[in-house]
This record gives structure tokens, sequence and C-alpha cells, in this order.
């Protein structure tokens, strides 16, 4: 059903669309001939994805504060007067803070206000972005998409890096999604829901800022991270293939250690183990011959 979404004269509505993997999706999109409409915070970054993206096909650029309800709406009704509808909503805009307050690492539970700011970008920025446009979506019979950005942290939470709050988020984000996809498949089954979970991947989280050519990309990007470039292709590619769960792999971490990685976290419910037993001392070396042994039978 994806299949159809990306193809000529389709529109697809990106946020954090000026760099990293919106970026790349976007312009991916437009190889496919597709209208894009690019949301992001920076107005800088969009007036240079402005000039990247140039082509026959209709795009516009609109800075927002996903965070922020009404300018979803105000959103809503630019993007209905300019395309009519849109086939594609990638919610893909996330951040990540740090405390304001306390040192060390109980900061994080000593400043709510940095949780606050956190959910407000990663999961409300989600949310309002599916209640602005979601009554859209319904309102057409052909197919169309809604994909989330979600993150192998919101899966297997490691600790460390003093940042729970984004762990937490993405976790949010894994659950709503699926509950959407649940309930459009009984209710609007033209929506394809799709949870994109990238890998270790040259983004703004690791220096990549603004919108910048592979070309140049390669050159900076560490070794053994993907392109924003790759996650996209990895991305449309299991979309077509029907695929909810869309876990990209990196040059580091291949498809195995990934599930591998992530079984041994939810077992830690059902074995009863200590939370995040993958970094507990009693438990590391155990966890770690377990994930190894995992991906082994899982690559034979």
């Amino acid at each position: 059903m994806a299949s159809a979404i990306f193809q000529t004269n389709r529109t697809a509505l990106i946020t954090g669309g000026a760099s990293g993997v919106g970026f790349a999706f976007a312009q991916l999109c437009q190889k496919y001939g597709m209208n894009v409409a690019l949301v992001d915070k920076s107005t800088e970054a969009l007036g240079k994805a402005k000039e990247i993206l140039t082509g026959t096909a209709r795009n516009t650029q609109k800075t927002e504060d996903v965070s922020e309800l009404t300018q979803w709406r105000s959103l809503k009704s630019e993007v209905e007067a300019k395309f009519g509808n849109i086939d594609l909503l990638l919610l893909n805009a996330g951040a990540s803070f740090k405390p304001t307050q306390g040192f060390g690492s109980l900061s994080t539970w000593l400043d709510p206000s940095y949780h606050h700011k956190t959910y407000d970008t990663n999961v409300f920025g989600v949310l309002n972005g599916i209640a602005a446009f979601l009554p859209l979506l319904q309102n057409k019979d052909t197919p169309s998409a809604i994909v989330i950005t979600g993150s192998k942290q919101g899966i297997t939470n490691p600790p460390g890096g003093g940042n729970p709050a984004y762990n937490a988020s993405k976790a949010t984000l894994k659950h709503l999604a699926e509950h959407l996809s649940h309930d459009l498949r009984n209710n609007s089954p033209q929506i394809s829901t799709h949870l994109l979970i990238p890998g270790w991947t040259y983004t703004g989280f690791s220096g990549n800022v603004g919108p910048i050519p592979d070309e140049k990309a390669k050159q900076k990007k560490p070794e053994g991270a993907w392109l924003g470039s790759q996650v996209a292709e990895y991305g449309v590619k299991k979309m077509c293939e029907g695929q909810f769960y869309i876990v990209c792999p990196d040059d580091d971490v291949d498809e195995a250690l990934d599930k591998a990685r992530m079984a041994y976290a939810a077992n830690d419910v059902v074995e009863e183990r200590p939370a995040l037993s993958r970094w507990h001392e009693e438990y590391k070396d155990s966890a770690a011959e377990w994930i190894k042994n995992e991906a082994e039978r899982r690559k034979a």
C-alpha cells in the first residue's frame, strides 16, 4: 500500500525536515516527484533546505514549534490551501535536553522542567501533529501513511548520559504508535502507521546540523554511522513491504544484534531480573554472553 504514496503529485509533510533524517526523506520524496512541506524550528536551516530542494514539484517551508497545538492548526490550514491534502505525515522532530538544575547522575530527577521540555517536543509534538492532520487523512480514500520517528533507546533504555527523559519520550512514542496502528487498522485501513527506529545516524545529534549533501556528510560522519539518506531509503523500502517496526541497522550494529539486545531488555520483566540488568554489575557479563549467542543464533 505504501508504494502508492511515493509517486508524482503525492504530498509529504515532514517535521524536523531541515536536517538529518527528515531532510533525507524530503530529498527522497522529491526524487519520487512528490510535493514536500517542510516544518522545522530553524528558519536558517529551512532557507538552506529550500535552496537544495529545487525541481518541478511544489514545496513549502514553515518555521514551527511542534509543541504548540495552535501552530499545528495554522499549519493545517496553510497546507490544505496549498496542497489540498497530504499522503505522508512524517512526525520526525525531536530534541534532547539537559537538566538546568542539580548536579551529577541524579540531577535529572531534581528538575521537572527538563522532563516537561523533553516531552513537550518529543511526545506532544507528535500528538499535536496527529490531532491536526489525522482528520485530513481520514477524508481521503487513497493510501496514506503516518510515520513516527522513535529510537532504539526507547526500547533498550540504556542508562548513562544523564538523559532518561529522552529514552522515556521515545518509549512513549513506541506505545502510542502501536495503539495508533491498531486503531487505524480497524477504523481507517487506508492509513498505514510505521515506527521508524534509526540506528546510529549522522544527524544534528552527532554534529550534522542543517541540510548537508551526502558528499560532504560522508567526509565528516563517524565511522560506523549511517547517513540520513541510508535511513530514508531503508525506511521507504520497509514501508513498501508493510513493516510497522522499521529498525534500521548501521555499519556497527546489524539486525541480529539489535534484535538480541531488544529481546534481552524485554526479558528483564519475564525473568524477574533487576531493572536494566544488562548494565548491572552482577549481570553484565552474563548479559553480554547471552546477547552474543542470541545474535549468532539469529544469523545462523
